[in-house]
């Protein structure tokens, strides 16, 4: 006769170091969203940047893939307390996009097909630490995870890495996109847990 109870398990069960506090490793790709699924034909696809002063620098598709392009393996941190480890992206790096972007501002409203929106520090999206990723495991992002392209912001949790990104627009002071709004952190760093307000 043999059972088991929680108490013993016969061996300790380590916590990964790679999971911020509150988090679950899962191993599937779960799919959340704030409305229907866009899609978004890349024909008509565009991606800009609006500064203060009105100035407007954009990419169509074709544009946008003949830009150097990065591979980037991250773990990524849902704020529904899911983490997915080891995730392989190709995109193109903010740094890229910003090249020749004049502004004084500190902080980006993005944008996306559907009208979602959320509010990011610049400071979050520079010095490697953003991409508009187009691919994800080898594959074209598929629509229900931000195909054909999604901004990928993997030290944030992940509501901040919009899906259907179509563009970003600079603000003087840090407003609260639409998660934010209705109750989530205005940073959201995994790591802080900073899930609300």
């Amino acid at each position: 006769m043999s059972f088991i109870t929680r108490g013993f398990s016969g061996r300790s069960h380590e916590r990964d170091e790679r999971l911020p506090p509150g988090q679950t490793l899962v191993h599937d790709f779960p799919v959340l969203s704030a409305g229907p699924t866009p899609e978004i034909d890349t024909a008509e696809w565009e991606f800009s940047i609006t500064t203060e002063t009105g100035g407007v620098h954009s990419w169509n598709w074709q544009q946008f893939m003949a830009l150097p392009i990065d591979e980037v393996d991250t773990d990524i941190h849902c704020v529904t307390h899911w983490s997915k480890l080891g995730t392989s992206w190709r995109g193109i790096s903010l740094d890229t996009l910003f090249e020749n972007v004049e502004t004084q501002y500190d902080y980006v409203m993005a944008h996306s097909y559907g009208g979602y929106t959320t509010n990011l520090a610049l400071d979050d999206l520079l010095d490697g630490k953003a991409w508009i990723a187009f691919e994800f495991d080898g594959e074209p992002l598929d629509p229900e995870h931000g195909g054909p392209a999604r901004l990928l912001v993997p030290h944030l949790y992940f509501w901040k890495s919009a899906k259907w990104v179509r563009g970003l627009v600079m603000m003087g002071e840090d407003e609260p996109g639409f998660w934010e709004q209705n109750g989530y952190h205005l940073h959201g760093d995994p790591w802080k847990e900073e899930r609300y307000w």
